[in-house]
């Protein structure tokens, strides 16, 4: 048995989100091709994970050179927690799928501080003589993908900040079985918006057979 992360970067709902719906189609098509895998959901806009912030950085620090972490600061303690939960969640997982909007040729500010709390030296990755080092392995991704415009080619390639920063950051930690469905041109082409979508849907449950 496999356990399946579905992560959701979308504040909407799958009625209204292109996203979302493909996810959706993608999930039920999981669970009938993989009846025995055990699916998570974990939508980011209904968690509160902490920003790195002055805070976090002072209490790594701490805890770095051995200081109890009953010593640190209840605000401290709170968000140091949080962010463990969210790791472990993570590195527990055999497999995910992230699904979001494209927002200003990238993500949703959720999911960017979700990325920085699994990039974590010495439990997703390392340092060595050599460079950094991925330390999960066996893994899988998929990433699902939404844009009114059309970024995987053509002149605003060069603009496409999600789904090459995702390859790079699952790459960064060892995950480099990594699977995309772009949804593109929803806004350049409105009248081919619901072809675009179903191509995508049926793309989703295609993947999910094997994924």
């Amino acid at each position: 048995m496999a356990t399946l992360l579905y992560i959701t970067a979308h504040p909407g709902e799958a009625t209204s989100s292109y996203s979302l719906a493909v996810g959706e189609q993608f999930v039920q098509a999981y669970k009938q091709a993989h009846p025995q895998d055990e699916i998570k959901h974990l939508n980011l806009y209904d968690v509160e994970i902490p920003n790195i912030d002055a805070e976090v950085l002072d209490a790594w620090g701490k805890l770095g050179q051995g200081i109890a972490a009953n010593t640190l600061s209840a605000s401290q303690q709170s968000k140091i927690m949080k962010l463990g939960q969210v790791l472990s969640q993570f590195m527990e997982t055999d497999k995910y799928v992230f699904v979001n909007p494209m927002w200003n040729f990238s993500y949703p500010p959720v999911m960017k501080t979700y990325i920085d709390a699994i990039c974590m030296r010495g439990q997703t990755f390392k340092y060595t003589e050599n460079g950094p080092v991925g330390l999960l392995h066996n893994k899988k991704a998929l990433h699902i993908q939404a844009s009114g415009g059309i970024y995987a080619e053509g002149p605003m390639q060069h603009m496409e900040n999600g789904n090459r920063h995702l390859k790079n950051v699952l790459g960064f930690i060892g995950v480099h079985d990594v699977e995309s469905i772009l949804i593109e041109g929803i806004s350049y082409t409105p009248a081919r918006a619901p072809e675009i979508k179903q191509q995508a849907m049926e793309a989703a449950r295609q993947l999910a057979q094997t994924f």
